[in-house]
């Protein structure tokens, strides 16, 4: 059965509105966009914003909510049958590819909680959140590629990724191949090869498992 699709006078069309404009405006032009230039954008009205969400932060909290999955998508593989190594190296190639757009401002999770420094803000928690959760993708493909310490490679991939997303927004000219090259050195380093390079390794001993 098709979803029954809200029409443009129902509350749920205005907070789509709503939240679609907050989160392009926020990773635009940051957190210091006002409920103003907000619901001028939305072409909602400040009572309607405010019988949606107690506050601005709501606001900028449930627009992260809305756009993360979308993001999350784009850069994460889907369930195929590459080795733990291709998968980890398509979420670095996929942000060199974001970082060629001209609009693009940077890991939005990043972006927000810098600027938000706090947190316990309701943003900051949605950021932390999906931010985990990209380490803990990493750090699972990291197990399935047997390396000893997969918490420590996790968050050692991830500094990374935050690393060029910065690098890309301050230079302004994309991050090239460096991540990628980057990764892949540290994903030598860890034993996480190709099966192949395994295999012709008919010497080397097995990665053991860190204990605990």
């Amino acid at each position: 059965m098709e979803p029954v699709r809200p029409t443009p006078t129902t509350p749920a069309s205005t907070r789509e509105r709503l939240l679609d404009a907050a989160a392009e405006l926020f990773y635009r032009e940051g957190i210091g966009v006002g409920t103003d230039a907000l619901c001028r954008a939305a072409n909602v009205s400040k009572r309607s914003m405010y019988q949606l969400f107690g506050s601005k932060d709501e606001v900028m909290a449930a627009s992260l909510e809305r756009s993360a999955p979308a993001y999350q998508a784009f850069l994460l593989p889907t369930d195929d049958v590459r080795e733990p190594r291709a998968r980890i190296l398509h979420v670095f190639e996929r942000l060199e590819a974001l970082a060629t757009s001209p609009d693009y401002c940077g890991c939005p999770y990043v972006s927000i909680t810098a600027e938000l420094k706090s947190r316990q803000h309701p943003a900051s928690v949605v950021a932390r959140r999906y931010k985990d959760a990209l380490t803990a993708f990493f750090q699972y493909e990291a197990e399935r590629g047997g390396v000893a310490d997969p918490v420590l490679l996790g968050k050692q991939l991830t500094i990374i990724f935050d690393g060029f997303s910065s690098r890309a927004v301050m230079q302004g000219t994309g991050v090239d191949s460096v991540a990628t090259v980057t990764v892949m050195t540290l994903l030598d380093a860890a034993g996480l090869v190709k099966s192949a390079d395994r295999q012709d390794d008919g010497d080397a001993e097995p990665p053991q498992r860190a204990n605990g």
